[in-house]
């Protein structure tokens, strides 16, 4: 085994990196997720606690916190946070997208 490897550095989207297709819904859900996760550990709240003060199904904070969260949106999980008295600010910048040579759709 070589001692040598190569070090990569990310774009800050692991989804991007890794080539997923809709890489900025994957990456701004997880990050809505790891928050409402952060908010259920910092109040000690379980899954059935958490169901009882917003009256969301304790089974989509199970969804949340196991990271399966192909089923929300993103305005779904921001709701979810306002139920936990969260107040949410979103910032949404454009950029145009970079493609490799060749791959840019013919529009």
């Amino acid at each position: 085994m070589s001692d040598k490897f190569e070090l990569l550095r990310g774009s800050g989207n692991v989804f991007s990196d890794f080539g997923h297709a809709d890489s900025d819904l994957e990456q701004t859900r997880a990050i809505l997720a790891a928050e409402i996760i952060r908010i259920l550990n910092a109040r000690g709240l379980s899954t059935r606690a958490a169901e009882k003060l917003t009256g969301v199904a304790h089974s989509e904070f199970s969804r949340i916190r196991n990271a399966k969260l192909d089923r929300f949106t993103i305005d779904r999980m921001i709701a979810i946070l306002g139920k936990l008295d969260e107040d949410v600010a979103v910032s949404i910048t454009f950029h145009p997208r970079r493609y490799e040579t060749d791959d840019r759709p013919n529009i």
